[in-house]
């Protein structure tokens, strides 16, 4: 059994990102959140545009103000009035100054906005009444960006943020890495679908839904392939569909050592290069991780496409965490991301006592809240069992207890990884 740290390195060495040029596509920024930038951004505009005023009040010449007080202030003839979208038409002389809205253009001849608390108006004069700073709130023209440097990196997701900069730059459409495709699986004579009748010793496929939605929730394409029975022929046959289509292939049961597990036989049949087999976790052991080789159009001899395949547990439990420990990071990887891929890893202090057997990586799911600043951790209730999903549900951290330990008390600090989405961590709302 590999050790997870030595699996997730692993995995991730064998990781081929999409291509840019085979597997980019150009989006409009209504269709670009969420995707991955597949190429740098260069902007042709400054910001800001233009010189303009980071306050209401008056735009002036600083030599005109800056030994003036309540006592003596300074007198100035308003000369124009500015607000917002409009392109002033005078230059402000010695003696002048203009009124200027947040976000105005600086007129020609004015250096420095003064506040309009710092002022008293007369119909068109304007007393100021204490100086400013020389170029006090005055934002100046490419003070937060140049034209023509990179304004935002390949390799990002694009999020609201970065909408917002990309539509501030008149930058319309995007280049972005295709979603990949992500052929699900499941195995087992014993399964039936959701909304198939249930008979004695069978088992509804749980898996197959929620992989689907945990690799749409990373931006990917699921593409869901059935439940497939426990023989070699069937099995053989949607492994090898699977790999022609999809990216990166996912299955679930048929990875142990069973007399109906066949996916490892099977996988070697195909022509996989067989890379791990078990993992020192709990749950999740069985892990099995295989490439194949695949000649795409477009690609030379000397550069064919490598199909990532996992074989995951078939424990509802153990498949997700699964999941979330060695695929998750893989797929984003290949997704076009360039950095931040491996899960996020927060300290927090566990509500309830953890306990393991300290031989393997053991992972104990439920809720993580913030409770006055700081994380913290509550196990689900009931059995942690691999084949007990009704505890999993809202579960949004996994509380890790690395090999070698075998418990850590209530109250104690303990490493929790984040899953799902990092926005479902809430001010905890339950009483302790």
């Amino acid at each position: 059994m590999l050790p997870a740290s030595q699996a997730e390195s692993l995995i991730l060495d064998l990781v081929q990102p999409l291509h840019l040029q085979r597997d980019s596509e150009t989006v409009h920024l209504m269709a670009a959140s969420g995707r991955i930038l597949a190429t740098e951004v260069v902007g042709t505009l400054d910001f800001p545009h233009w010189d303009n005023s980071a306050m209401d009040g008056y735009a002036v010449r600083y030599a005109d103000v800056q030994g003036c007080s309540a006592e003596q202030p300074a007198v100035l003839d308003i000369v124009e009035e500015i607000p917002a979208g409009y392109q002033p038409q005078k230059t402000v002389q010695p003696g002048q100054a203009a009124r200027i809205l947040t976000g105005s253009m600086m007129p020609s001849g004015a250096d420095t906005v003064v506040i309009q608390e710092e002022t008293t108006r007369d119909g068109d004069r304007v007393s100021i009444l204490s100086p400013p700073r020389s170029n006090a709130f005055v934002r100046h023209q490419a003070e937060f960006y140049r034209a023509g440097t990179p304004l935002l990196s390949a390799g990002l997701e694009l999020a609201a943020p970065d909408i917002a900069v990309l539509a501030a730059a008149q930058v319309p459409t995007v280049t972005v890495y295709r979603r990949p495709r992500v052929a699900l699986l499941s195995t087992g004579s014993e399964l039936v679908g959701p909304d198939q009748p249930l008979h004695p010793g069978q088992i509804v496929d749980s898996n197959q839904y929620a992989l689907a939605a945990l690799v749409a929730s990373a931006g990917a394409e699921p593409v869901c392939l059935g439940i497939v029975p426990d023989q070699p022929e069937p099995l053989k046959a949607a492994i090898a569909r699977a790999i022609a289509t999809a990216d990166m292939v996912l299955s679930s049961g048929g990875v142990s050592v069973g007399d109906y597990d066949y996916v490892d036989r099977i996988l070697a049949e195909l022509g996989a290069t067989l890379h791990i087999r078990a993992v020192a976790v709990k749950p999740g052991k069985p892990l099995t991780v295989a490439t194949f080789s695949r000649q795409d159009p477009g690609t030379t001899a000397e550069e064919p496409s490598q199909i990532l395949y996992f074989g995951l547990p078939g424990n509802p439990v153990s498949a997700l965490v699964s999941f979330w420990r060695f695929v998750q990071p893989a797929l984003r990887k290949l997704s076009g991301l360039s950095s931040s891929w491996s899960p996020v890893v927060v300290k927090g202090r566990s509500h309830h006592e953890l306990r393991s057997d300290g031989k393997r990586e053991t992972y104990f799911w439920g809720q993580l809240y913030l409770a006055d600043g700081e994380y913290e951790f509550h196990r689900a209730g009931g059995s942690l069992s691999s084949g007990n999903l009704i505890n999993l549900a809202q579960t949004n951290g996994l509380a890790i207890l690395p090999v070698g330990h075998t418990r850590v008390a209530a109250g104690e600090e303990v490493d929790i990884m984040q899953v799902n989405s990092a926005k479902s961590i809430t001010q905890k709302q339950i009483k302790v």
